[in-house]
């Protein structure tokens, strides 16, 4: 079978790509045009195809290897590939870089020109973070009411907790001066959303821990930490294929760097991640059962369509003339 070639492979825009995988105990290579990963079973060693042309992000985890074959083909299928400790947490890092991005220049450049227009003004940044926090609630409450299953476990938009705490949160939005206020609502908001997602499941007792719980006492914090880097390979990717690089946040910049991919993951992880990994906690199911329900989550409300266009919204708007408002929302 001969090679793909680059065009061949990026068929499938990278908005509308269905897969994320984690892999462990295995060796990715490549084989006959294609890239497979081994496992090594009791009798035999067993291949399996990667359809590296409608995949996001490759996660390689404890007991993985690699193939500098298999790289260059992930590379012109443009898939991010990341390496990461058990159950993919934590995230690992080569000298500093958080992912292995494709090395291809000849990507879209409108993209970033407009970032630019706007990142360098103080108060047009600000306005870009307002439109980030807007746009993530907007995606919360059309997840929320539109998943029945979430509902039936509880999570309901209206409700008067939910909100009384969304008030708060678009007047404190509305009246932040600076990026640290908006930190702060932030924060203030997801403690709600955490409360929230304890009493429906039964955990009164949740304490946020971003440490791995070698104990597994709690399961709720580490699927939050698994679920929150599936997030961080989709914001990375969309990054990617737009042209904007992971420095140019609009939130988290001056607390973590390469903060964009932090900015852009939020836009998802309170609406899909935060419930999922209450409800799984509950239900005692494993690492991969939690990967597989969040992923579907992912596909179902389409959470990267919705990074694209709210990213893509923010980077064309016309900031000569107009204030920043969100797109596509």
């Amino acid at each position: 079978m001969d090679d793909f070639s680059p065009s061949d492979l990026k068929t499938i825009l990278h908005s509308k790509r269905a897969n994320m995988y984690y892999l462990e105990y295995c060796r990715v290579m490549q084989k006959d045009g294609r890239v497979l990963y081994l496992t090594e079973a009791k009798n035999e060693n067993q291949y399996f195809n990667i359809p590296i042309a409608n995949t996001t992000v490759l996660l390689l985890g404890n007991g993985t290897s690699i193939t500098q074959a298999a790289m260059r083909m992930l590379a012109q299928a443009g898939v991010l590939v990341g390496f990461a400790g058990g159950g993919g947490t934590p995230l690992h890092m080569a000298c500093e870089v958080e992912w292995f991005t494709p090395q291809s220049e000849y990507r879209p450049t409108e993209y970033l020109h407009g970032w630019l227009q706007f990142w360098f003004d103080d108060e047009k940044r600000l306005k870009a973070a307002k439109t980030f926090q807007q746009a993530r609630i907007h995606y919360l409450q059309k997840v929320w009411q539109k998943d029945r299953d979430l509902k039936n476990e509880g999570f309901e938009f209206n409700s008067e907790q939910i909100q009384s705490a969304l008030n708060t949160f678009h007047i404190r939005t509305d009246a932040a001066s600076k990026q640290s206020d908006l930190l702060l609502t932030e924060a203030q908001l997801t403690k709600v959303l955490y409360k929230y997602a304890a009493n429906n499941t039964n955990a009164a007792e949740f304490k946020r821990q971003h440490q791995p719980d070698k104990n597994n006492i709690n399961k709720a914090n580490d699927f939050l930490n698994h679920g929150n880097y599936l997030a961080y390979g989709l914001a990375a990717s969309c990054l990617w294929v737009l042209g904007i690089p992971h420095g140019f946040a609009v939130m988290h910049g001056k607390t973590r760097r390469g903060a964009l991919v932090f900015d852009v993951a939020d836009l998802i992880k309170d609406a899909i991640v935060l419930p999922w990994a209450f409800i799984c906690a509950k239900e005692n199911a494993t690492e991969q059962e939690f990967r597989q329900q969040v992923l579907q989550a992912f596909t179902d409300h389409k959470a990267l369509d919705f990074m694209f266009d709210t990213v893509k919204g923010i980077a064309l708007q016309d900031y000569s003339t107009h204030d920043i408002e969100a797109q596509n929302l």
